[in-house]
């Protein structure tokens, strides 16, 4: 466990803290704008592993069409159906766990900003002496620097959301609406109804949770998730376009047998009989019956 602990202080905590306490220093020792330069610096660096993850979930999706056909091909012969999976998949350059990646690489880094946060604002002189356990020697600018405001933008980013009427409400609803807009933005239409359920469930049940994460957080850990998810957007847009989130202005085709309807017999133009529609035809036939009807009574009474 204590090789564990050294290598998580070494390789994140200790960078993260450090690093976000120097770009705090250039940045006017602003602590704030130094949160919004390291959640830039972050995306900036696991770019390569965000494509992936994105040209991976839309490639999926993409495949879902023949996934469903060879599952209703080789329903029951399991073996040969996962054979036959994995080999789609392979001619495809997809795989499963190439969605998944990505994000397990970043937890890390989210979890040693955390504690990062925590240490770089320290709120009593007790945390100042666990602070300065991880600052390296040679970093002058952050010893002379501390301590940095806690205040940006009105909010204290070292207290909890839950602790302020505002941020109790702005920041769940921030972070939990980013993120609602980037997980749409990677959710495609499926044929699949179960799939669907699926997918429409995670794309609520994911912002509800974090949302509801957020009143346990520092503010300051959450805005450095608002401005990740942000900055993941921007990026999502350039790779992949607006995806679902296109949905949500485009307009809804007209149904297939209204269309039909409408393109076989369009309105001001004359049928084969020429009368233009089939309430003038209708009409047309009764006034025929009907004056046909009076032709005949005049024949009675001629004979009588």
């Amino acid at each position: 466990m204590e090789v564990i602990s050294t290598i998580w202080n070494e390789l994140l905590l200790r960078p993260m803290t450090n690093g976000l306490l120097l770009l705090a220093v250039f940045l006017f020792h602003n602590f704030g704008i130094g949160i919004l330069a390291l959640t830039v610096l972050v995306r900036l660096l696991t770019f390569p592993l965000t494509v992936r993850q994105l040209r991976q979930t839309k490639a999926m999706s993409e495949l879902q069409p023949k996934l469903q056909a060879m599952q209703k091909q080789y329903g029951k012969d399991r073996q040969r159906l996962s054979q036959e999976t994995m080999r789609m998949y392979k001619e495809a350059g997809v795989s499963p766990i190439g969605c998944l990646g990505p994000m397990l690489i970043q937890f890390p880094i989210w979890i040693a900003l955390y504690y990062g946060l925590s240490k770089a604002l320290p709120t009593s002189p007790e945390s100042l002496v666990g602070l300065s356990s991880l600052l390296y020697s040679w970093a002058t600018p952050i010893h002379a620097a501390i301590p940095f405001s806690r205040n940006f933008l009105g909010m204290d980013l070292a207290a909890l959301a839950s602790q302020n009427p505002v941020t109790q409400i702005v920041m769940p609803l921030l972070v939990g609406g980013s993120m609602w807009a980037m997980q749409k933005m990677s959710t495609y239409p499926n044929a699949d109804a179960r799939q669907a359920q699926t997918n429409q469930i995670m794309l609520w049940m994911m912002p509800i949770m974090f949302a509801f994460f957020t009143l346990s957080f520092p503010n300051g850990l959450s805005l450095y998730w608002f401005i990740s998810n942000v900055v993941g957007i921007v990026m999502q847009y350039f790779v992949t376009g607006w995806g679902g989130l296109a949905t949500l202005w485009q307009r809804k085709p007209k149904p297939a047998l209204e269309a039909a309807v409408v393109a076989s017999e369009p309105a001001g133009e004359s049928l084969s009989d020429g009368t233009t529609d089939r309430s003038e035809r209708q009409d047309g036939r009764g006034s025929d019956r009907a004056g046909a009807k009076a032709a005949r009574g005049k024949a009675r009474r001629g004979r009588n």
